[in-house]
C-alpha cells in the first residue's frame, strides 16, 4: 500500500457483528488500525451492550469510535434478499451511514452476498458502471497482483470485462502504488484467437484504449502466480475457482513443506538452519496480507474482510478501505472510464444471456437474475 499524500481526517463505518469471530476481532482490528492511522475515525455499528465492554480493554480503539447501536444480525447463511428486510441490522446500519454521507466506506466481515446486494442497492452502483466487481490482492513471485472479478458477477459481457480493467488499472495505482500496471485478460490461452466472442471483443477494446500501452493481452492461469501481469480480469465465476484454488494449494504446500521437515532428525535439523527463509515464504503468503476485497463500481466504498479473519486482518481490510478513501479511488475510475467511455460497447445480449445491468450471481453471492423483483420490493 502507499502512504496516504496528507494526514486527512474521514470516517469508516464498520459493521461490528459480521464475521466469525465478531465483535472481539473486529474492535482489536480496530485497535491496530488506529495506532497507523491516526488520523481515521471509526463508527461502529452493532450490540452497544457487548461492544462497550470491548472497548475498555481497547484504548485506542474506544477513543477512535462512536458506536451507534444495532439490535439485528445478518446471519452467515441468510440469502441475500432476506438480508434486505433487515433494516436494523449492523451491515445495513452501516451502509446507510455511508449513503447518507456520514461515513466514506463500510467494512464488514459478514455475508458476502448480503454485503453485495446491499451496497448495490443502498449505495448504488457508480453513473457509467454496468456491474460492481469484487477486487482483491494476491501474491506473486513477481509481488502483488489485483485479481478481478472475484465472484460479484458469474456471468460477463464485453463491456464487464473493460469496466473491470479500467477499475483494476485504478486499484493497482491506488493500493500497489504503480504508475503504469500491466493488465491481462484471463483465457484459455495466450493466442489471440483464443477464448470466445466476448473476451476477444474485450481485448480489442482494450487494445485501442487509453490504457492499451499497459494491456499484455491474454494470459493463462498460471500466469497469476507469476506475475505475467499487475492485474488480472476475468469474469466472477472463473475468478472465485482460481482464488479459491490458489489459496487450496497454497495450504497443500505449506503442509506438505510442514511434513517434509518433521519426517525425520535430520529434517529437522535442515529447517533449523532453512527456518529463517521459511518464516519468510510463510509471511509472504500469509492470508492476513490480502484480507480486504474490494466491491469497486459502486458510489462508495465497500470493503469485504474474510469471515475468518482475526484482529490483524481485519486491521488490513481497514487499511485497504482507508487506501480508497484517502487517494480518491471513485474519482479515478470515473476519470478513467471518461475516456474509454466512447468505445464501450453498450448493453446488449450475449451467450444467450440478457444484459439487463442485474447482477447474476450465485446463492451465496447475491441476487440472480429471478430475483430481482424480489430485491427491488425487499428495499
Amino acid at each position: 500500500m502507499i502512504e496516504p499524500a496528507a494526514e486527512t481526517t474521514f470516517t469508516l463505518a464498520v459493521d461490528a457483528m459480521g464475521g466469525d469471530n465478531a465483535p472481539d476481532i473486529v474492535v482489536h482490528g480496530i485497535d491496530i488500525s488506529a495506532e497507523r492511522h491516526p488520523q481515521a475515525r471509526y463508527l461502529l455499528v452493532g450490540d452497544e451492550a457487548r461492544l462497550h465492554p470491548l472497548l475498555r480493554h481497547y484504548r485506542r480503539a474506544a477513543a477512535a469510535c462512536t458506536v451507534r447501536h444495532a439490535p439485528d444480525t445478518i446471519a452467515a447463511d441468510l440469502k441475500p434478499t432476506a438480508a434486505l428486510r433487515l433494516r436494523h441490522a449492523s451491515m445495513r446500519v452501516a451502509i446507510d451511514a455511508v449513503a447518507a454521507g456520514q461515513a466514506a466506506g463500510v467494512v464488514s466481515a459478514g455475508n458476502s452476498g448480503a454485503l453485495l446486494a446491499l451496497a448495490k442497492i443502498v449505495i448504488k452502483t457508480m453513473a457509467g458502471i454496468d456491474r460492481p466487481a469484487m477486487a482483491a490482492i494476491a501474491p506473486s513471485v513477481r509481488g502483488d497482483v489485483v485479481m478481478l472479478d472475484l465472484g460479484a458477477n458469474v456471468v460477463c459481457d464485453t463491456r464487464n470485462l473493460v469496466e473491470f480493467a479500467v477499475m483494476g488499472d485504478v486499484f493497482a495505482r491506488t493500493v500497489l502504488g504503480l504508475t503504469a500496471p500491466t493488465i491481462g485478460l484471463l483465457n484459455v490461452g495466450s493466442e489471440e484467437l483464443k477464448g470466445d466472442d466476448r473476451i476477444r471483443a474485450a481485448a480489442d477494446v482494450l487494445r485501442d484504449s487509453h490504457i492499451g500501452p499497459q494491456f499484455h493481452g491474454f494470459v493463462e492461469g498460471h500466469d497469476i502466480a507469476a506475475g505475467t501481469t499487475d492485474v488480472i480480469v476475468t469474469d466472477g465465476f472463473t475468478g472465485n475457482v482460481a482464488l479459491k484454488t490458489a489459496e487450496g494449494t497454497a495450504k497443500l504446500v505449506l503442509q506438505l513443506l510442514r511434513q517434509a521437515f518433521t519426517a525425520s532428525l535430520s529434517a529437522k535439523l535442515g529447517y533449523l538452519l532453512a527456518r529463517s527463509e521459511l518464516e519468510r515464504l510463510r509471511e509472504l503468503v500469509d492470508p492476513r496480507r490480502y484480507n480486504g476485497a474490494v466491491l469497486v463500481g459502486l458510489n462508495g466504498v465497500a470493503v469485504k474482510s474474510h469471515g475468518a479473519a482475526d484482529g490483524p486482518g481485519f486491521a488490513h481490510a481497514l487499511d485497504v478501505a482507508m487506501d480508497m478513501v484517502v487517494h480518491h479511488f471513485n474519482d479515478r475510475i470515473r476519470e478513467g472510464l471518461a475516456r474509454i467511455g466512447p468505445q464501450l460497447p453498450g448493453t446488449q445480449r450475449q451467450n444467450g444471456h440478457a444484459r439487463n445491468g442485474q447482477a447474476e450471481l450465485g446463492p451465496k453471492d447475491g441476487p440472480a437474475g429471478d430475483d430481482d423483483e424480489r430485491v427491488a420490493a425487499a428495499r
